[in-house]
């Protein structure tokens, strides 16, 4: 296995029993920092041989999100992000969502072996009082946290409590002062002064426990062996390596991946163009471009490979290489990168990608279904063009269409007026219908010969035919493109600008 900057050796794992899972909480759909662990989880667990574990972590039933669990599910598809235990498949340590697990009593039993050891104790402040005594350490300049009011109190006066507040929740006890050093494995030791970290709540008063408690116990349940998450949740490490020891639990490998900015150093947000994982699907980007693309956001290969496959990252992920500076989001650079795997996906997959988007989005006058042969004849022509799936109706409708719309005006090229561009268009019909052989060298040199004839810049009149045949300025070359239109339908164009070239006013 690849190595890893851990400052004890005791935190390797053997190669193939390595386990990790990605644990997303069911708020919203997944956005791409949050995916992008999930990318990290799966590359180490296929580098090694090991397993990747879905988990929902669905405790905080406030915030959840009707459907987000499904869609997270639908996000790490896309992706081709495969799951070897969690929801849909089972496995070993099923349920994989924790509400499901909290009816089973899994958080329960431990939260009592801490109260029975004095390693938690109930707590029974009200919000009330707790926001009370927030607002006053404030007033003080003091960092907000628990004053511990709860933590020692006699028999006597917990009865008390509990009849005035008979849904407590339960805190932690964590050590009142110190320093722990604990180990990362992107940052390496980081110390911490726990006389700073005040007694945080494991389990709600609804009964379900909270994250600190929840992902603890689920990990050991499910021999997790390394945790990857966002450098956010790295002060919250102590926290978790006491409860780790207070619960006789080994605690996996530790490694916060870097947050993700936007250019400008800022929070990244959808002003920089980030978005939920789905809607760059829903956008035209390809999975295996916004793989490649998150994954170089806090890792690489070297300093100089930026287009990688599957198997090359398979093959050289490893914990060391990721960066723990934060990793910079640049929509330009997801462009490019999709640009590139736009242009070398086979036609026949690219075509695969397209026709459903051209089913629903071609106008209705197009016939359904279409045509896969000709649009395999077409994409050779405009590949090199489609920066993304969703440009593909647009750029490609002229194909389809009887007739492109566009302003006749533009048949008219620089240097041209319009009698004399309609009777050279006249003279472009005519050509059109005398050729036999409708091929790409019978095409060019009929109409060089024509632009020649009439005194005209080639620019010039292969300029009106373009507009004339396609209803745009910038398409693929002309004469590749009249092929594949066809001698008819080329011909029915044709026939259209003239009409629409007489309807101009003549000083035009």
């Amino acid at each position: 296995m690849a190595t890893r900057k851990q400052a004890t050796a005791s935190n390797k794992a053997p190669q193939g029993n390595v386990r990790v899972r990605y644990a997303p909480s069911p708020t919203g759909d997944p956005h791409v920092g949050n995916i992008r662990t999930a990318l990290f989880d799966w590359l180490l667990a296929r580098h090694t041989g090991g397993s990747f574990i879905l988990r929902i972590e669905d405790t905080d039933r406030a915030r959840e999100v009707q459907g987000a669990t499904e869609r997270i599910m639908e996000a790490l598809r896309w992706l081709g992000l495969d799951w070897d235990e969690g929801p849909e498949v089972g496995g070993p340590h099923a349920p994989y969502i924790q509400s499901e697990r909290q009816a089973m009593g899994v958080y329960q039993g431990p939260v009592d072996r801490l109260l029975a050891e004095e390693k938690a104790y109930r707590c029974y402040c009200t919000p009330e009082r707790l926001d009370v005594m927030r607002k006053e350490q404030q007033a003080r300049k003091e960092p907000p946290r628990y004053d511990r009011r709860c933590r020692n109190l006699s028999t006597a006066e917990r009865q008390a409590c509990a009849v005035e507040n008979p849904s407590p929740v339960t805190r932690f006890a964590m050590p009142l002062e110190g320093k722990l050093v604990v180990n990362d494995a992107v940052r390496g030791s980081v110390e911490f002064d726990l006389g700073l970290l005040d007694d945080f709540v494991i389990l709600k008063s609804d009964g379900f426990p909270t994250y600190h408690l929840a992902h603890v116990v689920d990990d050991h349940l499910m021999d997790i062996t390394h945790v990857l998450r966002g450098e956010e949740w790295l002060p919250s490490l102590p926290r978790h390596q006491k409860l780790y020891e207070a619960l006789g639990y080994a605690m996996p490998v530790m490694a916060h991946v870097p947050i993700i900015l936007g250019p400008d150093r800022s929070k990244l947000s959808k002003r920089h163009g980030a978005a939920a994982t789905l809607e760059f699907r829903d956008g035209g980007y390809l999975p295996d471009a916004m793989v490649n693309f998150l994954v170089l956001l806090g890792w690489s290969l070297d300093d100089h490979t930026d287009v990688m496959t599957w198997e090359t990252l398979i093959a050289n992920f490893s914990l060391d290489r990721i960066a723990s500076s934060p990793a910079v989001f640049d929509i330009k650079k997801l462009d490019w990168f999709n640009g590139v795997y736009m242009r070398a996906m086979p036609l026949d997959d690219l075509a695969d990608e397209l026709l459903p988007l051209l089913e629903r989005e071609l106008p209705d006058e197009v016939a359904r279904p279409i045509d896969r042969a000709y649009l395999l004849r077409v994409l050779p022509l405009e590949q090199e063009r489609l920066k993304h799936l969703s440009e593909a109706p647009a750029v490609l409708g002229f194909f389809f269409v009887e007739q492109p719309k566009y302003n006749p005006i533009k048949i008219i090229q620089k240097g041209m007026v319009r009698d004399g561009t309609r009777d050279a268009m006249k003279r472009v019909l005519t050509t059109a219908e005398a050729i036999e052989t409708w091929d790409v060298p019978t095409l060019e040199a009929a109409y060089r010969a024509l632009a020649e004839e009439l005194e005209l810049k080639a620019g010039q009149l292969f300029g009106a035919i373009r507009v004339a045949i396609t209803g745009s300025e910038a398409a693929p070359p002309l004469f590749d493109t009249m092929k594949v239109l066809g001698k008819e339908r080329v011909i029915k164009r044709l026939t259209s600008a003239d009409y629409f070239l007489g309807a101009i006013p003549s000083a035009c």
